[in-house]
């Protein structure tokens, strides 16, 4: 007869134990090794640059946050806290107690200002950059925007991918990924990547984008492919929530990202529920996170 030494006797019975855990159960065992952890976002859950947005995450379910730059308005740079040590010391021991991460660093105030034309943009790049460096974050997130809408406005294209090989430059020193937006199709973001050819520079996708404009998302998400996606907003317009939307099957996502061996960050920006007042943010966001990680853990 064999002998059964007593350590490959633990580990059967540790594997045994996991295997009748419930879903949740069997998340908290192996968080850590997460393939996909779900984050939200301190501006949308009404918390920028508030030390309440790390228990607030806590409390609807997220693995991380995705932190904003502050306003920008016609300022020279954002109205960023988190340049201040006393305040970012705070904030660091603040995520260290919740168990809460940085994924991201978010520049939105990009949405309506022009990067094309700004004068002070390599400053405003580079304090996010220094400000993902401060809270360990490894991406910056900078949407193009209305201003920098290539499709409505193709003759800011030479200007936006002159700065755009800068900002790569600088992120590339900084050990940074600088995940773009922008109003293309996936096809067209695969020629303004070649055209950049910067490796730090990436596509933020945001799944909805496809969505309003009748174009196929699985398919973009293919077209672009593992290597050119940094991190994906996981979300669709406001009216429902992601469980009751019919346009955006979330399975068919996960199954295309595991084909392409993707992994990463899914960060809830919106699809918050019409019906309920946008102030009441753990409702909105409490009820995405737990179906994107029904789905995704």
């Amino acid at each position: 007869m064999n002998t059964i030494h007593r350590r490959d006797f633990l580990k059967g019975t540790l594997f045994l134990s996991a295997s009748i855990l419930s879903p949740s159960a069997l998340w908290a065992f192996g968080s850590k090794d997460q393939r996909y952890q779900v984050a939200v976002i301190d501006l949308m859950i009404l918390k920028r640059q508030k030390l309440g947005a790390i228990k607030l995450a806590k409390e609807i379910g997220a693995d991380g946050l995705e932190v904003d730059m502050g306003g920008l308005g016609n300022r020279e740079t954002f109205d960023n806290k988190f340049l201040d040590k006393e305040f970012r010391d705070t904030y660091i021991q603040e995520l260290k107690d919740q168990g809460i991460k940085i994924c991201s660093v978010a520049m939105t105030g990009f949405y309506a200002q022009s990067l094309a034309t700004r004068p002070t943009y390599k400053r405003m790049v580079g304090d996010c950059l220094e400000t993902c460096r401060l809270l360990g974050a490894k991406v910056a997130f900078l949407p193009l925007g209305v201003q920098g809408d290539l499709v409505k406005n193709p003759e800011l294209r030479p200007a936006l991918v002159e700065r755009l090989k800068v900002i790569g430059e600088m992120a590339k020193k900084a050990g940074v990924i600088v995940g773009i937006e922008t109003a293309l199709d996936a096809r067209g973001e695969l020629d303004l990547l070649r055209e950049i050819n910067a490796k730090h520079i990436k596509i933020y996708f945001n799944l909805s984008n496809p969505l309003k404009e009748n174009r196929n998302l699985i398919q973009e998400l293919k077209i672009l492919g593992k290597k050119h996606i940094c991190m994906i907003h996981c979300t669709d317009e406001d009216g429902v929530w992601l469980e009751n939307n019919k346009r955006l099957d979330m399975r068919e996502v996960k199954r295309t990202l595991d084909k392409m061996g993707w992994s990463g960050w899914l960060v809830i920006e919106r699809s918050r529920d019409a019906n309920l007042s946008p102030k009441m943010v753990k409702e909105n966001f409490g009820a995405n996170t737990r179906f994107v990680k029904s789905i995704f853990q």
